[in-house]
């Protein structure tokens, strides 16, 4: 069941995660990326929006995995 951000500290720290994935390597693996996705799917806009201007201000690299849901 993907988790459902409420605020934007639950956006925050999926943000911390996807950092934290790419400093040891070079891609998400795919359980991330399916996990975010379901996020997007079922979440507010507002954080959905928030998440997709966190992405590119402090992991750009990640924003290729997600295209597909804005």
């Amino acid at each position: 069941m993907p988790y459902t951000w409420k605020t934007k500290i639950d956006v925050d720290e999926t943000i911390v995660v996807i950092m934290s994935v790419l400093d040891k390597h070079p891609d998400l693996p795919n359980w991330l990326i399916v996990t975010i996705i379901g996020s997007i799917s079922g979440s507010d806009k507002k954080m959905v929006k928030y998440f997709f201007n966190e992405v590119e201000k402090h992991a750009p690299s990640a924003l290729k995995y997600f295209e597909s849901t804005q």
